[in-house]
């Protein structure tokens, strides 16, 4: 096993070498003419001259040695099915879903949108974009249908492949009636959609241009009919996910071929420490990166087996559910969000539900999505009793910049830290002048250009937006739009977004700093500080805590005991006066808080209320409370 210092250095002596060596875990139709090309994009392009494919990487490449094997198990508590696809299966599968695609005239470099939900069928849809050259832009399934003709407008695709429906807790979600006024909205039009019906779901009704999966797959597959796996430059797009703007316009985030497999197979073995025929679960949704990355693509190029789960961390039946599903599949390593973790603690305080479970098989829990506070990591370490991981990366990088190395080294986590730079990650903290930061002083996160394989090249057909939104700040670094700091011993902490970095009479003060002395209460089970502006001192913070389930003591006394650990742990300077309790924070689906949206209704101002919502109606209750307490 190599220590973590070592790999790191030997990245810093030979960088295309390191990567170079790293290639050499998979396989090539052709190798590179270039390991790194810093003339092309805007930044450069790893792997120049390459060809290669994703899909044949990650299924037929395996099916000689595990035919056998699950490549994927779908847990779904929604429908109560289980379903386990070998690598041979899920390789046929796809084949000849690729086929039906492209007998609806998709071919290499088209755009194919999916719009589904957790099940095995997103995943086939997924890998046969990939089996084809085609480009797939996954959009979370249910999202809204003005967001929906957004992306349509901009990626400009050839089909729509859908289902009928998603299913949530007491409700199913209708697909098709969302995609239809997407579609009538777009001033691009799709020519096509392909949906497939859920059994024993709400069935969608199907207009003239629409075509039912099951009925052509069945066709394809009793005719054996089937596709090849085309070979792709490295650096033609794999997919394109779109990630939020601040103009409003979401960025097609691009991801490449071979750079992006070259840095999900390195992660496998070194970051989560997963073998070959070994489970991962990654608790997250295909329509995020967490999803492309570490439920689809990272653990089938590996020749792990995924889980593919449709529910939630609670409520479907209960606060349990985690523990089970890793007992009944043997997983080995869990990646989910903190929110999730959060969500569990509250209803399960003392972790009494662990212990109904085996979870022996599980070695470490990761967690990423958004700042994982030192209370959860706590409470998880102690009721689980395995390392709890924090690690930071964004669905522009799909993979890490800050982890733990599990496979390389059991190197010490550090409380409130995402931890150290992962080989390909350089990492400086800079001042808004461009000045390095000295160690334990908060300022802007960058990233040393070139980025490593696997993080975007660009923005969907838009060079320019791309240099201008990450490239232009900081010469010579890519701009993360993140806050924080690093200590001597260079482990980083990411305080929050840059826009949450607040000034309260000239001190610059981190939102998540006071987050975390808020969530150490012992009667909170999450909570989000933001800024709202004040004549006198430019801004002040403002809280809300979520109390655990079971809490009779008075809500007034706790937010009193809040602002006393404030003033007790950060000090006076902070100038925290207002702590508010409410049932429930708003968040977007894959679990970060909307912080921005909370700070705009306390100063009354106009707001959208984002599409990335999971209830819209949270944002009405805390209009309600802020009303009571004369704000905004």
């Amino acid at each position: 096993m190599s220590s973590y210092k070592d790999v790191y250095q030997s990245w810093l002596n030979d960088k295309q070498g390191f990567w170079e060596n790293a290639a050499n875990d998979l396989s090539w139709d052709k190798k590179w003419d270039q390991v790194f090309d810093p003339t092309d994009g805007p930044y450069g392009r790893w792997f120049k001259g390459a060809m290669c494919n994703t899909a044949y990487n990650c299924l037929d490449r395996h099916v000689p040695d595990r035919p056998g094997q699950a490549a994927i198990i779908y847990h779904s508590e929604m429908t109560n099915e289980v379903q386990s696809i070998s690598y041979e299966d899920l390789r046929d599968d796809v084949a000849t879903f690729a086929k039906v695609i492209a007998d609806q005239g998709v071919s290499k470099g088209d755009r194919v949108i999916i719009y589904m939900p957790m099940i095995p069928q997103a995943v086939i849809a997924m890998l046969a974009c990939a089996r084809i050259g085609a480009v797939h832009c996954v959009v979370f399934g249910g999202f809204a249908a003005d967001e929906l003709a957004i992306r349509i407008n901009d990626c400009k695709p050839k089909l729509i492949i859908a289902a009928s429906c998603g299913l949530e807790p007491n409700r199913v979600v209708e697909y098709k009636p969302l995609i239809d006024k997407a579609i009538d909205l777009a001033t691009y039009k799709v020519e096509t959609t392909l949906i497939y019906q859920r059994d024993g779901q709400s069935p969608a009704s199907m207009g003239p241009n629409d075509k039912d999966w099951t009925q052509l797959f069945d066709e394809a597959k009793h005719k054996e009919e089937t596709v090849d796996c085309v070979s792709l430059d490295a650096t033609d797009p794999l997919y394109i996910l779109y990630t939020s703007g601040t103009t409003g316009k979401p960025k097609g985030v691009v991801r490449d071929n071979g750079g992006h497999m070259v840095a999900m197979k390195w992660t496998m073995n070194n970051i989560y420490g997963i073998e070959p025929g070994e489970v991962m679960w990654a608790a997250s949704d295909v329509g995020w990166v967490v999803g492309h990355s570490y439920i689809v693509y990272a653990p089938l190029l590996q020749g792990a087996t995924t889980i593919l789960y449709e529910g939630k961390p609670v409520g479907t039946p209960d606060a349990s559910i985690f523990w089970k599903v890793i007992e009944r599949h043997g997983v080995n390593i869990l990646f989910t969000a903190p929110t999730a973790i959060r969500a569990i603690k509250r209803e399960d305080p003392q972790g009494e539900l662990i212990d109904q479970a085996d979870t022996s098989s599980m070695r470490a829990l990761f967690l990423a999505g958004e700042r994982a506070d030192p209370d959860t990591i706590k409470w998880a370490q102690s009721a689980l009793d395995k390392p709890v991981i924090d690690h930071w990366w964004q669905t522009e990088t799909a993979w890490a910049i800050t982890a733990i190395p599990f496979g390389l080294e059991k190197c010490a986590t550090k409380l409130g830290s995402s931890n150290l730079p992962m080989p390909g990650y350089e990492i400086d903290i800079l001042t808004d002048e461009g000045g390095k930061c000295p160690p334990d002083e908060i300022g802007a996160i960058a990233i040393k250009l070139p980025l490593p394989p696997g993080c975007a090249p660009t923005i969907w057909e838009d060079d320019v937006r791309y240099k201008e939104s990450y490239l232009s700040k900081f010469k010579g670094y890519y701009e993360t739009a993140d806050a924080g700091y690093m200590d001597e011993e260079n482990y980083v902490y990411v305080m929050a977004r840059t826009d949450d970095v607040i000034n309260v009479a000239g001190h610059r003060l981190s939102t998540g700093g006071m987050e975390e002395v808020i969530a150490a209460h012992e009667d909170v089970a999450e909570c989000a500080v933001f800024g709202v502006q004040d004549k006198l001192k430019g801004q002040l913070p403002l809280g809300l805590i979520v109390l655990n389930s079971g809490v009779t003591r008075p809500s007034s006394d706790i937010e009193q005991e809040v602002i006393s650990l404030v003033r007790e742990k950060i000090g006076p300077v902070a100038a925290f006066k207002t702590a508010l309790t409410i049932d429930r924070l708003p968040k977007t689906r894959s679990g970060k808080i909307l912080r921005g949206t909370i700070s705009k209704i306390a100063d009354g101002e106009s707001y959208t209320t984002p599409a990335t919502i999971d209830d819209p109606a949270i944002l009405d209750d805390i209009k309600t409370v802020f009303k009571k307490r004369n704000i905004g």
